[in-house]
């Protein structure tokens, strides 16, 4: 016999992955444990941040100094 299938009502909204995920976050970890994953988490998509901007500003000077001056 299959299931029947599950679907979105306004009394019973399907679950989210995410929604999922942080449920049993909060049953596995306690409190401390999840902020200090969370800071992780930001700390490591502000590296990511930095690393672009030092990309980007390195393919801006490279460029700058490699243009042929203007003849005038």
């Amino acid at each position: 016999m299959q299931a029947a299938p599950l679907r979105a009502t306004p009394a019973r909204p399907v679950p989210s992955v995410t929604g999922a995920l942080r449920a049993v976050e909060a049953v596995l970890m306690r409190g401390g444990q999840r902020t200090a994953r969370r800071n992780a988490w930001t700390s490591v998509l502000e590296d990511r941040r930095r690393a672009k901007d030092r990309h980007e500003a390195a393919y801006v000077l490279e460029a700058a100094a490699t243009r042929r001056p203007h003849a005038t």
